[in-house]
């Protein structure tokens, strides 16, 4: 039982990496224009995208669609 809960744990951690990797790279400057350019601040954003990585995403996605 401990075993697959820290394999889910492993999979929605490394699944979070890489939503923050490409969000951070390429999409925060098409959410927020003031961020194009503030790279400091950006790895401060990582833990939290990570955790709420799907909520991210869907916000993402709709704020796309949206333009």
């Amino acid at each position: 039982m401990a075993g697959t809960i820290v394999s889910i744990a492993t999979i929605y951690g490394a699944a979070g990496l890489a939503v923050a990797a490409v969000f951070l790279l390429w999409g925060i400057d098409r959410i927020d224009p003031a961020a194009s350019g503030a790279y400091a601040f950006r790895p401060l954003l990582i833990p939290g995208i990570v955790l709420l990585w799907p909520a991210v995403l869907l916000r993402w996605v709709w704020l796309e669609r949206r333009k």
